[in-house]
């Protein structure tokens, strides 16, 4: 995030001085084909420019004799842009990160250009890590916090490199300084990282997640021959996080090669994995740690999936709310299944999705 001060001076383009050297405002192109286009006194940078470095980043401020000083902004290959304080050419001081989207992804402190005391760290889904930094910039120690997308619950404890290896129920209860006060929750269950595998669901099946707890319940669906359905605690905003959806994790080759009527509680999380909550762990007596698997299908749905990294279950996906839901409204999605593809062992739509499909389309006709 710095120019490169070992570059060999190739070309350049401007006006020197009567020493020959870059005076005023030009152009430097360097043997590492990086490029620094700015104010030159005497040779040295004064003033405002901007290196573009040969990977595609590239970085702005005001230079003062040759080394960098107060804010800069730092642009990555990928759009992201790190707004930045530097001192002498480095990074010192406050600093904040956004990704090509523009999302806010960072939010502390620098010292040499390594992360620096107490840093945020913020995912598109809503949660945030914060705590303060080990000597590397690393989210390491014993306070250390995953915070859920409400910015209230928390699981506060033992972290190494962002994975919790032990955390607590807790509550943010002020924010001062952009460090978060936490309250822990008294005689709280202790949560670990527990990432699912293709033979093991989770080595605690039956311990809830205290964030979905407070914001969904299981009972019968409303929904004919739907079975049991998933249902708000709390009325709730658009674009809000409901639920979760962990389960064993397999390919889409072993889905597409079993019978299909073991498929229905299957979910694509990316190209390569899919999520599965087989038999027993269809039902909650045998697995309640996750409860987004029991939100049934809907052509005109108030959720939606949704990517999610979770600090117990990993990358996963989640239930998001599409429009604003009522306390004890069910939650539905929209399944997703190709109304066209057919699967091995038979249309990949089952008979229900496909009578409801028809069903719809009778209805929206009218």
């Amino acid at each position: 995030m710095d120019s490169d001060d070992e570059n060999v001076e190739e070309t350049v383009e401007g006006q020197l001085d009567d020493d020959g050297l870059p005076h005023g405002f030009c152009t430097v192109s360097y043997s590492s084909t990086d490029r620094f286009e700015g104010h030159f006194v005497h040779g040295e940078k004064n003033g405002r420019g901007k290196f573009f470095f040969f990977d595609g980043s590239t970085l702005e401020g005001f230079y003062v004799d040759d080394a960098l000083q107060g804010q800069g902004v730092y642009t990555y290959e990928d759009g992201g842009v790190l707004h930045g304080t530097y001192a002498d050419g480095e990074l010192n001081g406050p600093a904040q990160e956004f990704d090509g989207d523009g999302r806010l992804i960072f939010k502390g402190q620098y010292k040499d250009n390594i992360r620096h005391g107490i840093c945020w760290i913020y995912y598109p889904d809503g949660g945030s890590l914060v705590g303060e930094v080990n000597e590397d910039g690393e989210m390491t120690g014993n306070k250390i916090a995953y915070v859920y997308p409400d910015g209230r619950t928390a699981l506060y404890g033992n972290f190494i490199d962002g994975e919790m290896l032990e955390g607590k129920l807790a509550f943010v209860t002020s924010v001062e300084e952009g460090w978060p006060h936490f309250e822990i929750v008294p005689d709280t269950k202790v949560y670990s990282f527990d990432k699912s595998t293709s033979s093991c669901i989770s080595t605690s099946p039956l311990l809830p997640d205290p964030y979905e707890s407070e914001r969904v319940y299981v009972a019968d669906s409303l929904i004919s021959n739907a079975g049991e359905g998933l249902y708000a605690k709390l009325t709730c905003g658009p674009n809000t996080v409901m639920s979760f959806y962990n389960g064993v994790r397999i390919t889409h080759q072993e889905v597409d090669n079993r019978d299909w009527s073991l498929n229905g509680n299957t979910i694509s999380l990316d190209e390569e994995t899919v999520i599965d909550v087989p038999e027993p762990f269809n039902t909650i007596t045998k697995y309640c740690a996750s409860l987004g698997h029991k939100a049934n299908h809907s052509f005109s749905p108030n959720c939606m999936y949704d990517l999610f990294v979770h600090p117990r279950f990993g990358p996963i996906k989640c239930i998001r709310t599409i429009s604003a839901v009522e306390k004890d409204e069910e939650l539905t999605v929209a399944y997703g299944y190709d109304h066209a593809t057919t699967g091995k062992n038979g249309p990949e739509a089952p008979e229900w999705y496909q009578q409801q499909l028809k069903a719809f389309q009778v209805s929206q006709q009218k």
